[in-house]
C-alpha cells in the first residue's frame, strides 16, 4: 500500500504534550503515591501507597495531629515573598500608578486619595492554587498529600498595583533583558513593562542586549526604551533586544548592575533564566543592594511548575497546526513489537492509507544514545528522536514491502519566531504589568504567573525546582487518548 500522504513531524517541541499540565509534588516538595511514569510504563497493578511525605525539607508523620498545621506553615514559609525592606528599614509611599481614566502626567506629586478607588490589590490578598477536592488517591489526576486526601488550602499570592510603593519612579533607573530561545510574545512582554513602568513615570528605561551577555561583552551597548520607540514591535516575532543562552558568573552580572545603577531587573525567560536572575537576586541581597529583581516566565513548552499556562504556548500550538493537522502519537512510547508504534502505523496505513505523527522535543531519549553535553544555559542537549524514528518507519515498511513516502517536517522556528496570537498577547500584557506592579511593590526574586485562573506572585526557587510533567493517569491524558483514537503505549 501506497504511503502517499503521509507526514511525520517530528519534534514539534514538548508544547503538544504539556497543555494544560497536572502538577504533581516534586521529591523536594511532597511526595505521597506517586510513581515516575518510567517505573509506571509496564505497571498495570495499582500503585502502593506511602504513609510519608517530605514537603521541603519537612517530614510529616500522619499519625501526629498536628501534621496539617505543620504542613501550612511549611508551606506559608516556602511561598513567602522576599522583600527589599528585609535588608531596608525603608518607609512606603503613596503610589503613583493612577487608575482615572483622565490620567495627568505623573511626577507631579502624589495621586489623591481620590483616586484610590476599589483597584487596588491589598497585601494580604490571597488566591487558591488547588481547588478541587479529592476523595482518593485513586481518582484520575489526584493530588493527595496524605492516605486519606485530606483537604489543605494552598494560598499564594495575588497580583497587581499596591496602594504603597517602595521606590521614587524618577529616581528609578528599570532595566529589561530577554533569555534564553525565542518564543511568540517577547515583544509584547517588553512593550507593556515599557508602558507601565511610563505609567508610574519611570523616566529611565533601557534594555539590555542578548542575554545576560549584554552585561559583560564588550561592544553591547543598553538601549534606551520609550512608548513611542516600542509602540508597534508587538506586531513583530522574535525579541526586539535579542536573545542568548548561558551568560557570565553571576558576581559579573550584579557588578554591571550596580556600575549602570539599576533599580529594576525584569527578567523575561524561563526555568534556566529564572535559576540566573534568583541567583542574581540573592547576590544582590548579599551585597545589600536596593534592586528589585523579577521573572515573567516564557516557554512555548508549558511545563512551568503550578502555572496554569506560560505564554508562548498557545500560539505555538497555533503555528505548529498549520504543519501538522492532527496528531496521533504522542510523548514516550514503544516502537518495536506487537503493541508498538509502528505496528500501529501498520493498522492506521491498512485502515486510512495515511499518518500524521506528532513527537515531543524529549521523547524516546532511552532509545538513543545519550551525549551528555549542555548548552550554554546548562540544559541538556536532547538526541534528535526524530531523524531516528524517521530512518526506523522507513526501515520498518522497506522490510515487510510497503512503499514509503515519508516527510520530515521540524516546525521549531516556526512555532518560536512568529508574533504572539490574541491568547498570548493578553497573557502577556498582564504578565508585563504585573511584574512593575511586584517591583514597586517592593518584591524581588520573585515571578508572576496565572494559576488556578488567577493571577499570583510565586518565589523563583518554588518553580525551578521541576519542570511540570503529563501525567498519564489524568484526565487531560485520558482527553487526549479519547480524541485521537490512539491506543495508551505505556
Amino acid at each position: 500500500m501506497s504511503l502517499s500522504g503521509m507526514t511525520a513531524a517530528f519534534k514539534a517541541s514538548s508544547s503538544f504534550v504539556t497543555q494544560q499540565q497536572w502538577w504533581h509534588p516534586t521529591r523536594d516538595q511532597c511526595q505521597y503515591g506517586f510513581t515516575s511514569l518510567s517505573e509506571r510504563r509496564f505497571r498495570k497493578r495499582p500503585v502502593l501507597l506511602r504513609v510519608k511525605a517530605i514537603s521541603g525539607k519537612l517530614d510529616l508523620d500522619f499519625s501526629d495531629p498536628s501534621w496539617k498545621q505543620k504542613y501550612q506553615e511549611d508551606w506559608d514559609r516556602r511561598f513567602s515573598l522576599p522583600h527589599i525592606t528585609d535588608i531596608y528599614d525603608l518607609e512606603p509611599r503613596t503610589t503613583t500608578f493612577s487608575l482615572k481614566k483622565d490620567r495627568t502626567p505623573l511626577g507631579d506629586g502624589d495621586v489623591s486619595s481620590t483616586d484610590m478607588r476599589n483597584g487596588y490589590v491589598n497585601k494580604d490578598d490571597r488566591a487558591l492554587l488547588k481547588v478541587i477536592k479529592y476523595v482518593s488517591p485513586n481518582s484520575a489526576g489526584a493530588e493527595c498529600i496524605d492516605p486519606d486526601c485530606s483537604w489543605v488550602e494552598h494560598w499564594v499570592h495575588r497580583a497587581g498595583p499596591r496602594k504603597e510603593i517602595y521606590y521614587e519612579p524618577e529616581e528609578v533607573k528599570a532595566a529589561i533583558v530577554t533569555c534564553g530561545g525565542l518564543s511568540p510574545g517577547l515583544n509584547d512582554v517588553i512593550r507593556q513593562i515599557v508602558f507601565t513602568l511610563e505609567t508610574y513615570g519611570v523616566k529611565n528605561i533601557v534594555g539590555i542586549p542578548f542575554g545576560y551577555r549584554g552585561f559583560f561583552e564588550k561592544g553591547l551597548k543598553e538601549m534606551p526604551l520609550s512608548r513611542d520607540l516600542v509602540e508597534n514591535i508587538n506586531l513583530s516575532g522574535g525579541s526586539f533586544l535579542g536573545v542568548s543562552r548561558g551568560g557570565a558568573k553571576t558576581s559579573e552580572i550584579v557588578d554591571s548592575i550596580q556600575a549602570r545603577r539599576i533599580d529594576m531587573l525584569f527578567v523575561i525567560g524561563g526555568n534556566g533564566s529564572h535559576a540566573g536572575a534568583n541567583a542574581i537576586h540573592e547576590e544582590c541581597r548579599k551585597r545589600k543592594l536596593k534592586v528589585s529583581v523579577v521573572a515573567v516566565p516564557k516557554t512555548i513548552d508549558n511545563d512551568i511548575l503550578f502555572m496554569d499556562k506560560t505564554f508562548g504556548f498557545d500560539t505555538a500550538v497555533e503555528e505548529a497546526q498549520r504543519a501538522i493537522n492532527s496528531a496521533y502519537i504522542e510523548v514516550s512510547f514503544t516502537l518495536d513489537g506487537e503493541h508498538g508504534v509502528l505496528q500501529h502505523l501498520e493498522h492506521l496505513l491498512n485502515t486510512k492509507g495515511f499518518c500524521v505523527i506528532c513527537v515531543a522535543e524529549g521523547a524516546g531519549q532511552d532509545l538513543l544514545q545519550k551525549s551528555n553535553a549542555t548548552d550554554a544555559s546548562g540544559n541538556v542537549i536532547l538526541s534528535d528522536f526524530g531523524v531516528h524514528m524517521q530512518q526506523k518507519i522507513k526501515k520498518h515498511f522497506k522490510d515487510i514491502g510497503v512503499p514509503a513516502d515519508l516527510k520530515y517536517i521540524d516546525p521549531t522556528y516556526m512555532v518560536r519566531a512568529c508574533r504572539a496570537n490574541a491568547s498570548d498577547a493578553i497573557l502577556c500584557t498582564v504578565l508585563g504589568q504585573n511584574a512593575v506592579h511586584e517591583a514597586f511593590a517592593g518584591f524581588s526574586g520573585i515571578t508572576s504567573g496565572v494559576c488556578n485562573t488567577h493571577y499570583v506572585y510565586l518565589p523563583i526557587p518554588e518553580v525551578i525546582t521541576a519542570p511540570k510533567h503529563v501525567n498519564p493517569n489524568s484526565r487531560m491524558w485520558h482527553r487526549c487518548l479519547t480524541s485521537t483514537g490512539q491506543p495508551d503505549f505505556h
